[in-house]
């Protein structure tokens, strides 16, 4: 293990910008069991300050070199068992850094089906292949004459077998290979074009119905909508290289010739030329494509993959309003406004159901049923979920609190995204098995409004629905860096030990989901953590999880001071000098900015902590327990603007930023459909990547710019001077593709606080 550590951090090192040593210390704490966020945040001096960032990108690419480093093992054995592996081959191969490059250089050894050419070679035309390589003078239909036998019967059936052959060579050639695929990306272009008969019925990928650009530069949303206009048979797509060039032989053709050093005037560089000709079209053509086709699929996804972590974590760390009594409001329309209240922990004190719309029509019981509630549990705010009915439902609350004295509840529109796939789930069943399943639907987003982060942590990631195409990526891949995001966001928080769900715990850095039921069964069965060190009491947990993850478990109010905050236990010794120099009590030097700041932080490194986590801790004293996460505020949607037919281009509205995609930011402006803001709309400036400017969860200002009620299309700008920026080239291409990614109104995450062979080929891989 050691050498395969040396042997790969430098590959690492120089792509995550740090030391080789650096690289060699995280990936050794990584393979003893270590997690990201505690070696982030808790090994500073062991690798030199390496963030959470690099140190994610840094467990991925390990991921990849590893798999990398076995298939190159795998291969070496297999090439070794067939008495083929030469000195300079196994070099050769040693020497590659892609899993392609490394597939290219095994294909010619790969164990495959009888090929054309191995028929060719057992009926004799091997040493015909040669000689039409071997001397160019000669004419390969004179050579071929010689070889007519009972199995080939003719001159023609002869140039055929030799000709396979050396096409065998040709498209197995790796060095080749690579110089054609490079090509390739730099001068292909993606054609897509509808499928006869199918414009009606796939009218929503109208934009490619005829449309062609530089594959290199396909946006990643723009392929994997191609992508699935073909998988819905919709779409044909097609790689095109070269389209351009009138020339009777292609670059690609010429390319071939090089590598072969045929010419044009001899007799066997004539017929070899042809061969070459021959040799694209049949077999490197649609093996090339379907390579790029599906390198195209990987960059959408790795996109796709990179813009939904990026607008959970802004989801998961959004703003908490906090532990104050909360009445949670599941608008339905026929089934009734489903009504549930929780305190301040999210305890659940009551439901109810009431029937505001038809065919009931109890406006006045409602409104009678909610004010006796909040009355009864001194509710502060009201959650209510942004699926249909919401506005409806928004204005018979304000209706009613507009009678009521203050101080009065604060209400808000909630993301309604995930709370039914929560509302079915296990978690949900075991914390309420008596409630019907509408009803936790109503405590979920009741705490969602009170801690976005503890709540969303129940709901499986991809059923938020902040991403881009993501039930079309990769689902392991999506998956796992999904949890990554959650797992970065829960340890940057921290976790209330005694009061956190099991759902919580589980993503606690070392915890799982059996040591986060183990922690809850101690919870209940002794009472509350007095302190940390009660942790080593649950069984199976150990001094070794106990290192990893009690720095992000919190105790308010506990026996010992530091517990708090995330000062880590083994550190405790240091935190307690700071305080002694101090002259003062923990308790009261929390807090203390001024008297903390006095101090030289170098006066407390020793030879196992130094300035880095001295400086964490002095940090920590200063705010113990701080919360990451930006104050609590909401939009403010516009009265009497509740459905997309009451829009009107000019209106400037407030809205909340749900998802940001790589063309631009979906904003909850109230009305049940999500509105686009261009990327070329987001600012009076360029604006390369939309999250410069916004991410999700933001309270936006917004003007209506377009509003198309039959497509459900609703253009919104954010640019200062309201009007819209002349869109180029690809943005025009990003601008009309919007109905593709706008949110179904029941997923829309608002956040409060929140050719045919190839077609033929691809489907069968």
């Amino acid at each position: 293990m050691a050498e395969d550590i040396k042997r790969l951090a430098p590959l690492i090192a120089a792509e995550i910008n740090a030391r080789p040593d650096q690289a060699a210390a995280a990936i050794g704490l990584l393979d003893e069991g270590a997690t990201v966020p505690f070696v982030a945040r808790y090994r500073k001096e062991v690798t030199g300050g390496l963030d959470d960032t690099q140190l994610r990108l840094l467990s991925e690419r390990l991921v990849y070199l590893r798999e990398l480093e076995a298939r190159r093992s795998t291969i070496v054995e297999s090439i070794r068992s067939q008495g083929k592996l030469t000195p300079e081959l196994e070099g050769k191969i040693a020497g590659v850094s892609t899993k392609a490059e490394l597939e290219d250089i095994y294909l010619p050894y790969k164990p495959k089906r009888r090929t054309r050419a191995e028929i060719a070679r057992e009926r004799g035309l091997g040493p015909l292949a040669e000689a039409i390589l071997a001397d160019r003078k000669l004419v390969p239909a004179e050579l071929a004459a010689s070889y007519i036998t009972d199995d080939v019967p003719d001159v023609k059936t002869a140039l055929e077998g030799a000709r396979d052959i050396i096409a065998e060579g040709m498209a197995e050639n790796a060095d080749l290979l690579g110089r054609l695929r490079n090509h390739m990306k730099d001068r292909a272009f993606l054609r897509s074009r509808v499928v006869d008969g199918k414009q009606e019925a796939g009218a929503k990928f109208s934009d490619y119905f005829d449309h062609t650009e530089r594959w290199a530069t396909v946006a990643g949303h723009r392929a994997l909508a191609m992508l699935r206009g073909r998988n819905e048979d919709v779409l044909s797509l097609e790689i095109e290289v070269d389209a351009d060039d009138t020339s009777p032989v292609k670059p690609v053709e010429r390319m071939i010739a090089a590598a072969y050093s045929i010419g044009a005037t001899l007799p066997g560089d004539r017929w070899l030329m042809d061969v070459a000709g021959w040799t694209w079209r049949v077999k490197l053509s649609l093996h090339l494509s379907l390579d790029m086709m599906r390198e195209l699929r990987e960059r959408a996804e790795e996109e796709a993959i990179h813009v939904f972590a990026r607008n959970l974590k802004d989801l998961l760390l959004a703003a908490p309003a906090g532990g104050r009594a909360t009445m949670g409001l599941d608008p339905g329309i026929r089934t009734g406004v489903k009504v549930a209240v929780v305190d301040g922990t999210g305890k659940l004190l009551a439901t109810s159901t009431v029937y505001p719309f038809p065919p009931r029509n109890d406006l006045r019981g409602t409104q009678a049923e909610l004010a006796s509630l909040i009355r009864k549990h001194k509710v502060e705010l009201i959650a209510i979920g942004n699926g249909t009915g919401s506005r409806e439902t928004e204005r018979i609350v304000a209706d009613m609190l507009a009678d009521m004295p203050a101080p009065k509840p604060l209400k808000v529109i909630v993301s309604e995204a995930g709370a039914s796939v929560y509302s079915a789930s296990e978690a949900a069943a075991l914390e309420f098995p008596g409630l019907d399943v509408s009803l936790r639907g109503a405590v979920s987003i009741a705490r969602r409004l009170q801690d976005p982060l503890a709540e969303l942590v129940k709901i499986e990631p991809k059923s938020i629905g902040v991403g881009q195409y993501q039930h079309d990526v990769d689902q392991f891949r999506l998956a796992r860096a999904l949890d990554a995001v959650v797992e970065d966001a829960v340890n940057a928080v921290g976790v209330d030990l005694n009061t956190a769900s099991a759902s919580l715990l589980a993503r606690v850095s070392g915890l799982g989901a059996s040591l986060a039921e183990a922690i809850i069964a101690h919870r209940n069965e002794t009472g509350p953590f007095k302190s940390r060190k009660e942790l080593l009491k649950v069984p199976r947990l150990g001094n070794r999880t106990f290192e990893q993850c009690a720095g992000f478990l919190r105790i308010p109010n506990g026996t010992e001071p530091l517990d708090a905050s995330s000062v880590h236990p083994e550190a405790y010794g240091v935190a307690k000098k700071i305080v002694t120099a101090c002259g003062r009590d923990v308790r009261s030097l929390m807090g203390d900015s001024a008297a903390l700041k006095a101090l030289n932080p170098g006066v407390f490194v020793d030879e196992r902590f130094g300035l880095p986590t001295v400086r964490d801790i002095i940090a920590e004293l200063e705010k113990p327990g701080r919360d990451p996460r930006p104050e609590f505020r909401t939009a403010t949607f516009a009265d009497g603007i509740d459905d997309i037919k009451d829009l009107k281009p000019g209106m400037l509205l407030e809205g909340t930023v749900t998802n940001v995609a790589a063309f631009g930011a979906f904003v909850d402006i109230g009305v049940h459909q999500d509105g686009l803001v261009h990327v070329s709309q987001l600012a009076d400036r360029f604006v390369k990547d939309p999250h410069e400017v916004v991410k999700a969860g933001d309270v936006v200002k917004v003007r209506v710019l377009e509003v198309d009620v039959p497509r459900k299309r609703i253009s919104l700008t954010m640019r200062k001077d309201g009007e819209a920026a002349p869109a180029r080239g690809s943005d025009r291409q990003q601008k009309s593709t919007g109905k593709s990614f706008t949110p179904k109104p029941q997923e829309k995450p608002t956040v409060g606080g929140f050719g045919a062979a190839l077609a033929e080929a691809m489907k069968k891989k």
